[in-house]
């Protein structure tokens, strides 16, 4: 059965988030959150979500928001981060319900040095709320696990304040995700440090929920941004289980997965791994290492196979004066790394168990 739904297709908000997060738990399913940086990596997480029959969660990151912006606009004070943001936004709202699904619209990591970007984007959540009775984006993340824990927490209790009344997701990040992403490098950090426990998950819930229920965690299970050879990433999912039971014994709640979970630094995990996260009450798994790559390969091998048909505007092994407009117009070879970019994201669809649950 479909999540109950009030708005079923476009970006959903709110109630609507909360809903899809609850049945992603109850039928164990996780939505893929994709990083995108441009209208064409939004239109393959699209394609591959609307032909799955699939939620899919879209999210930019401060850097993929400022190149939506443009790399040649300055961004010493976050101002092509937050214009780039908002013109993502716009673009996903207009263009999500022509595929039939919904759409959850988030921002990735947020670190301390980068909360200007996320202040910005609030204020135009706020704008937006005034105008419309929603805020611009379904969700944000603030990325703390770097501050100490009792700053991490405090000033995450004050953000969501602030969106509390908007009634708009945040998730935080309690625990350090190794390896290096968008200008966060957690490369040589302290083992230990990727490792959550249990009494920090419920001093966060504790905290978090009587401000509102829309929030979510990214606990450090020993997740590794990147893709590593095997051996050398220890995940350790039993720890999201412990969670659980430790929140659920100490709040005496009913419900069995009272946390909303996320994991992050998958590219690469076993698809046990990520069955296992998903049973103990994840209910994001973030993609971008491994779509990044997919989106190259489509376009590097339509390179090498037409290589003669690209090193001029005229003439090619067919002729000296044929034209090599059909082979080297953007709409062409920018779509090579769409297909294969949407065939990466059809996998983690079907390895999440997302595939059919609209």
């Amino acid at each position: 059965m479909a999540p109950d739904l009030k708005r079923k297709t476009g970006v959903i908000i709110g109630d609507d988030v909360y809903a899809l997060f609850k049945h992603a738990q109850a039928n164990n399913y996780a939505i893929p959150a994709i990083n995108v940086t441009s209208s064409s990596t939004v239109v393959a997480s699209l394609e591959a979500a609307r032909d799955a029959k699939a939620p899919i969660i879209l999210q930019m990151s401060q850097g993929g928001a400022a190149y939506f912006c443009g790399k040649g606009v300055a961004n010493g004070d976050q101002s092509a981060s937050i214009a780039g943001a908002v013109a993502g936004a716009q673009y996903i709202r207009s263009v999500a319900p022509a595929y039939g699904i919904p759409v959850v619209l988030h921002t990735d990591h947020c670190a301390k040095k980068l909360l200007p970007w996320l202040d910005g984007m609030l204020d135009e959540d706020e704008k937006y709320f005034k105008a419309t009775g929603e805020p611009l984006f379904s969700s944000h993340m603030i990325d703390l696990s770097e501050e100490s824990v009792d700053f991490n927490i405090d000033t995450t209790a004050k953000y969501l304040k602030r969106m509390a009344p908007m009634k708009q997701w945040l998730e935080m990040e309690i625990g350090i995700t190794g390896g290096e992403e968008d200008g966060v490098n957690n490369e040589d950090v302290d083992n230990n440090s990727l490792y959550t426990q249990p009494e920090d998950i419920h001093r966060i819930f504790k905290t978090l929920s009587p401000i509102s229920p829309f929030f979510s965690i990214a606990a450090g299970f020993g997740n590794v941004h990147g893709v590593y050879k095997p051996g050398n990433v220890r995940l350790q999912t039993g720890l999201l289980e412990k969670h659980q039971h430790y929140v659920k014994e100490k709040e005496s709640t009913k419900d069995d997965k009272p946390v909303f979970l996320v994991f992050h630094g998958g590219s690469g995990s076993s698809k046990e791994e990520y069955k296992n996260a998903i049973s103990y009450g994840v209910v994001k798994v973030n993609l971008d290492t491994d779509l990044q790559y997919a989106y190259l390969t489509g376009i590097r091998d339509y390179v090498l196979k037409n290589k003669d048909y690209l090193m001029d505007q005229v003439g090619n092994p067919d002729g000296a004066d044929k034209p090599n407009k059909k082979f080297y117009d953007p709409r062409v070879w920018v779509r090579e790394g769409e297909k294969t970019m949407s065939k990466r994201v059809s996998e983690g669809l079907k390895d999440f168990n997302t595939a059919g649950q609209v």
